[in-house]
């Protein structure tokens, strides 16, 4: 049987899980206060040190599940994801809008990556 490992495990949540050479991480969501730039900036820093912690990279991302509170801001989005993404090593992605835990948050970003 394959171990689990909670890396930042709190009452409610944990930051990724690793199972199986997959890790799982919970929605990432920025600072709030900035504009769609500065909280993805923020987001995709938090997922390559949440990551690091799992023993993998942004090299390994399966999947990236997007979500913005509002599509307007997509190519704000795309911007900075497109300079943060390795080329070569883009993971399937999908983007959608919703109504985000606080209206503080504009974006969360949820991946899963290959370990080991």
């Amino acid at each position: 049987m394959a171990d689990i490992t909670r890396i930042e495990c709190g009452a409610r949540m944990s930051a990724a899980v690793v199972h199986g050479g997959i890790a799982y991480l919970a929605g990432q969501v920025g600072k709030p206060g900035g504009d769609v730039t500065a909280q993805t900036r923020d987001v995709l820093a938090e997922i390559d040190r949440i990551l690091a912690l799992a023993g993998t990279d942004k090299t390994r991302i399966l999947t990236a599940q997007i979500w913005l509170a509002d599509i307007a801001s997509f190519a704000e989005m795309n911007a900075v994801w497109d300079t943060w993404v390795p080329q070569g090593h883009c993971p399937a992605r999908w983007t959608g809008e919703a109504k985000l835990a606080t209206p503080d948050y504009l974006v969360e970003i949820i991946v899963t990556a290959a370990v080991g």
